[in-house]
């Protein structure tokens, strides 16, 4: 078992969350539970709720909450039923709700889960080992307009016909190592480049496979009826994709009265984080705030 990743921006998510000893906190992409022992830990007779739909992250995290396991209950399942999980648990209303969109160290240092092209391993990608679509199913068996469409919605990969063509021509794709050589000879080489070359393809793909934006959008959706008054909804993304999305829902949300936007600016982690972990250097992290509801009084009947 690998060593869980450290849970970004800590302390800025301990600090907007206001976390009450007594109040109710879902976690819902628990992950190794980086975030959720730092919250447990301020817990007497509160509860959280830890959700993800990988079960492998999740015994990592029962292993470092035994501590608190009065206080906890994780469910292994996707961030998109945490209203129905809600409901299953007979919980009232959450004061805070989290989410950290990231892929963990854990998942992308496994080289048999398909995630890194820094690891020779099956093309897998599945957060969750009982769903059915891999990443090889895509990639050896979707037709090329629609591969390339996917790699520049996804991935916004601008080589993506390139790249999509190269891969088809080259199937049998036999695993990560293969897939990264082909795309990364399929790209136009422009100037000294920051990013590995197949890094937008595997984004592209990661996300295709868990239906990350679907679920995603079912999140944003269902959470804000999982908030009490004032209840707080912190939200880290990776990639702009995600970032636009949370932002909108955020901004539509606020305009229909339904919750007050805390974070103007999108809050990132500062250098000296970044140095010490580099994942976090995509981050962004946007706060929200459930409104109470305006009771309209009832008028006074004439007599």
């Amino acid at each position: 078992m690998h060593a869980p990743h450290t849970p970004v921006l800590l302390e800025e998510v301990l600090h907007w969350l206001r976390i009450r000893p007594e109040g109710i906190y879902i976690d819902a992409t628990v992950g190794a539970g980086g975030h959720a022992v730092e919250i447990a830990r301020r817990l007497t007779t509160g509860r959280l709720v830890g959700l993800d739909q990988d079960p492998q992250a999740l015994e990592v995290a029962r292993e470092r909450l035994r501590e608190f396991e009065r206080q906890v209950t994780l469910v292994h399942a996707s961030f998109s039923r945490i209203e129905e999980i809600v409901r299953r648990l007979n919980l009232p209303s959450a004061d805070g709700v989290l989410a950290d969109l990231g892929v963990s160290s854990m998942q992308l240092d496994s080289a048999e889960r398909g995630f890194s092209f820094r690891f020779g391993g099956p093309l897998d990608m599945r957060m969750d080992p009982q769903a059915q679509m891999t990443a090889a199913e895509i990639v050896n068996h979707r037709p090329e307009k629609e591969l390339a469409d996917l790699l520049y919605h996804f991935g916004e990969e601008r080589d993506s016909r390139r790249i999509a063509r190269a891969i088809v021509r080259a199937r049998p794709i036999r695993d990560t190592g293969h897939l990264a050589t082909v795309v990364a000879g399929a790209r136009k080489a422009r100037g000294r480049q920051r990013l590995h070359p197949a890094t937008k393809t595997f984004l592209a793909l990661r996300i295709a496979v868990n239906r990350e934006m679907e679920e995603l959008e079912q999140f944003l959706s269902r959470t804000p009826a999982t908030l009490s008054p004032a209840g707080r909804w912190v939200v880290l993304s990776y990639h702009s994709l995600e970032d636009r999305m949370v932002k909108r829902a955020f901004q539509k949300l606020a305009r229909d009265g339904a919750v007050q936007i805390l974070t103007k600016k999108v809050i990132q982690p500062a250098p000296d984080e970044v140095r010490s972990n580099p994942r976090a250097r995509s981050a962004k992290m946007r706060v929200a705030e459930r409104k109470a509801p305006v009771i309209t009084p009832v008028a006074e009947m004439s007599p």
